[in-house]
């Protein structure tokens, strides 16, 4: 069976681009790709300040499962100009994770949806569902 994982602070956001923060599916949490975009929607001019702003969202979708980065086992990063922005980046996931590191796929692309945006993280997290919700 499938849920979707909507928190009530990223509900807008879902209802108008027609997708979920994240889906569970048994004991896995598929969360959307997440940008760097600010609270108040502007984008940083830098990859490291767009990767904490979107590991910040990440965070968030896990925790509405009471799931953390402890739990994500797979991690894909979308760049749009790797060579430029992996350092800065890799840092600030030296720095979020800190239990065993996920699998990680580094993937350089032409572009992003939204405009201005340097990096997006997919993840998928192991957390076994506790108890009725």
């Amino acid at each position: 069976m499938r849920q979707a994982i909507i928190p009530e602070s990223l509900a807008e956001a879902a209802r108008a681009t027609g997708f979920s923060p994240a889906i569970r599916a048994g004991d896995f949490l598929f969360l959307t790709g997440a940008t760097g975009a600010a609270a108040d929607g502007t984008m940083p001019p830098t990859a490291p300040e767009q990767a904490l702003n979107a590991l910040g969202k990440v965070q968030l979708v896990l925790a509405e499962e009471g799931a953390t980065e402890a739990d994500i086992v797979e991690l894909t990063s979308y760049h749009t100009d790797i060579d430029a922005d992996f350092s800065g980046i890799q840092g600030v996931l030296d720095d979020f994770f800190t239990g065993p590191l996920p699998a990680w796929t580094a993937v350089e692309i032409a572009g992003l949806r939204r405009p201005g945006a340097r990096v997006e993280f997919r993840v998928v997290a192991h957390h076994p569902k506790r108890g009725p919700r």
